[in-house]
This record gives C-alpha cells, structure tokens and sequence, in this order.
C-alpha cells in the first residue's frame, strides 16, 4: 500500500522544471525524506494564493484525489498580500475562510489537513535580524490549526531563526542567488530572496519531514536520513518541460458550487 501526502501551496512549494535549475521548492524535496512506501504529490503552484488555487479549480482537483488515510499539506502566504484582487486575502477573515476549504475539504474525504507554515522571506533589517515580511499571514494560519485542531509545521519559526543565524551573506545559499560558474538562466532572476534553491528547499523539506514525525502525523517508519548532510541535485528530480506543463494544466477541476453561509 503507497501513503500518499498532497502539497497544496504556492511557489515556495512548487516542484520547478529542469530549464529553472537551480531553483526548488522545498516540497519537491520532501521525498528525500521518505521511504518508497510514501507518494508526495506537489501540487503546488508558482503565483498561487490560497484564494487563487481555490478559485481555479486546483483545490477540487486535489480533494476529488484524495482518499482516506491520505495526508494535504497547505501552505500558503507569500501571494496572499499581494495587490492583485485575484490573490489578495485578510489574514483574519478572507484568508482563514479559504484555508478552513482545505481542511474541511481534506476532513470531508477522511484525509488528514496539515497547516505548514509558510517560510519568511530572506529580508535583512539593519542589524542583520530577519525581518518579518508575512504580516500577520502565519498567525492567522496558525490560529486557524488552534481552532480547527489541525496540526502545524511551524517552518516560519524556523525560517526567522535561520536566516537569523546565517547572517546577510550566508543565507544567500538557501535562495536563488548565483554562484560563481553558474549559468545565468533565462528563466531564474539573480538575486532572489523570495525563492530557494536546492540547497534551501532540502533543509525546509528536512525540517518539515521531522516535525511531521514527531508530532505523530506520521508515524517515524516512514522518514528516512534525516542526519544526512549531502544530497546531488540528480535526486532532486526536476521535471522536464513537457512532464511540468502537463502537470500544471491537469491538476484542475470544477471548482465545487461555494456553500451559502446560513442567516
């Protein structure tokens, strides 16, 4: 039997193609942290807020998926205050309706909901602290597990002490800054602070496979090398074009007709 755990979130999750090397979502990495007898299923998407991938139809395709016993991991934040009314939510009333649709969904078809929350930004104050970028995103994520019992991957947490420890310069290495010899890829900005590279996503996805473990959301048979240091950028796997493009266009269904709130 597979154990199946579902990631609905956006670009900081995202499964990136072989033409945006070296840049990677950190659930595209949590494989490395699981055995064979577990399917990680990224549905994550680049621009995508909790609203949007609602909307879109891409939360119904993930929840006509889902079967009893699987796992839905939902995190999202970054896009959600942005400007533009097809992503923007409040954290404490549009932004906790639509991530309730994830758990609800997920608790609907017997499925377990997981709140991740999302990581910050590589934002640097004049100390040389990580700035908190989100808002009030992650508190309201978290204060939706309170209230609905779900439990959370604090990796917000542990992104601001991070990037804290790391210092300006060092945390350059977990996002998609170049190094030296790198190509310049049409397809991957310089510089960027919002996304991660390789390197980056693995130690998200290593802190998020050991939190699920030991909360007991899944049981620790199912994690692996969680003390290994080394990993090449072949097992990583990024998808070729065509495997990415079918994906992104796929994983889409009619989104269900919203339920009329009662007077």
């Amino acid at each position: 039997m597979t154990n199946r755990i579902f990631v609905a979130g956006d670009s900081a999750a995202v499964t990136r193609p072989q033409g945006q090397l070296p840049m990677a979502g950190w659930a595209q990495a949590l494989a490395l942290f699981l055995t064979d007898a577990v399917e990680v299923v990224d549905c994550a998407r680049a621009r995508a807020s909790s609203k949007s991938f609602r909307e879109e139809g891409r939360l119904q395709w993930v929840l006509d998926q889902l079967e009893p016993g699987d796992h839905l991991l939902v995190t999202f934040g970054h896009e959600d205050g942005k400007a533009d009314p097809g992503l923007h939510t409040e954290p404490f009333s549009t932004y906790q309706e639509h991530m309730a649709a994830y758990v609800h969904g997920a608790r609907e078809r017997q499925a377990h909901p997981v709140i991740v929350l999302p990581y910050e930004r590589r934002r640097m104050d004049v100390h040389g602290n990580a700035a908190r970028t989100l808002g009030d995103y992650p508190v309201a994520a978290r204060q939706l597990a309170d209230d609905e019992h779900v439990p959370v991957v604090d990796l917000y947490g542990q992104s601001v002490q991070w990037w804290g420890e790391l210092g300006p310069e060092a945390s350059k290495g977990a996002f998609a800054h170049r190094r030296q010899g790198e190509p310049l890829l049409e397809k991957v900005q310089d510089g960027d602070n919002v996304h991660l590279r390789a390197e980056g996503a693995i130690e998200c996805a290593r802190f998020v496979a050991r939190s699920l473990a030991e909360q007991g959301v899944i049981p620790f048979p199912w994690v692996r090398d969680l003390d290994r240091r080394r990993f090449s950028y072949e097992e990583m796997g990024w998808p070729d074009e065509e495997t990415f493009s079918h994906r992104t266009h796929s994983r889409v269904s009619e989104p269900a007709p919203r339920k009329e709130s009662s007077a």
